[in-house]
């Protein structure tokens, strides 16, 4: 069974403290997933995340206070030798049991959001289509820090919506706008729905690039090359403009590759 690394340990103890104080009664579980637990294990920039399920809808007064709060566990990705990256998801039973697409999650905190944050703005709750990918993902690598284990707490999500899902998620890039300010995760991110979508299965990003170098045309290959060695810290972020049109190449590419599963 997976175990939480030594490395981040303090960490997640603190971030389950603050979590745990602010749902109170109303976690059902709070589960440790992604990078920190799967085959390759923590990248250098790899985010913890941490997926929490309540029994029922926040409180809005909740939300505003634990997001904040959160700010004082995390750290901007490469910025602190201590702290890493939270990425916090939010999620009410009722939206999952039974399973319909797409489910609402109740909060997400990244520290995308930190400047939001910190000028008061916070998002609604709202429908999420990734929370399909999410729960797959927990189903099949995760460790329970309170609570059942996943794969007891959810039922699978069916193949099609995980599908749907991916989707979904890449009908939100349509031009460079989209994508501006945030290429590295883009791209990765792309090699990861391209990856689940050929083989049915969920990998780390530095192994779904790999895969991707192989499919993607070859305007987006060096891109996809830098970000991940940017990812596994084997180079320096590249401050010269990402070219949009590589990005766009690996988007469009995707998009084709996702549609031919069927979805």
């Amino acid at each position: 069974m997976a175990a939480v690394p030594p490395a981040i340990a303090a960490q997640v103890r603190a971030a389950t403290e603050v979590i745990v104080q602010h749902l109170g009664d109303t976690l059902v579980a709070l589960h440790l997933y992604g990078s920190a637990v799967e085959p390759g294990g923590l990248r250098p920039l790899s985010d913890i995340d941490l997926m929490a399920t309540v029994d029922r809808p926040l409180p809005e007064a909740t939300r505003r206070a634990l997001m904040p709060a959160l700010l004082a566990v995390s750290a901007p990705p490469g910025q602190d030798a201590d702290r890493r990256a939270l990425e916090v998801t939010v999620l009410a039973l009722p939206e999952v049991q039974p399973w319909r697409y797409a489910p609402r999650r109740e909060l997400q905190f990244g520290e995308w959001l930190r400047g939001d944050l910190g000028a008061g703005r916070f998002e609604a709750p709202q429908a999420d289509p990734d929370l399909a990918i999410l729960i797959t993902q927990l189903r099949a690598h995760s460790v329970a820090l309170r609570g059942p284990a996943a794969a007891a707490l959810f039922a699978p999500v069916p193949v099609a919506d995980v599908r749907r899902a991916m989707a979904d998620a890449l009908a939100l890039w349509h031009t460079a706008a989209d994508w501006q300010g945030d290429e590295r995760n883009v791209l990765l991110t792309l090699a990861r729905i391209g990856y689940s979508a050929a083989t049915g299965q969920f990998t780390s990003k530095d192994v779904a690039a790999d895969w991707a170098m192989a499919h993607l045309p070859v305007a987006a290959q060096a891109a996809m090359a830098q970000a991940r060695a940017e990812y596994l810290g084997e180079a320096a972020p590249d401050r010269a403009p990402w070219p949009a049109d590589a990005i766009a190449a690996a988007v469009q590419s995707t998009q084709a590759l996702v549609a031919q599963q069927g979805v």
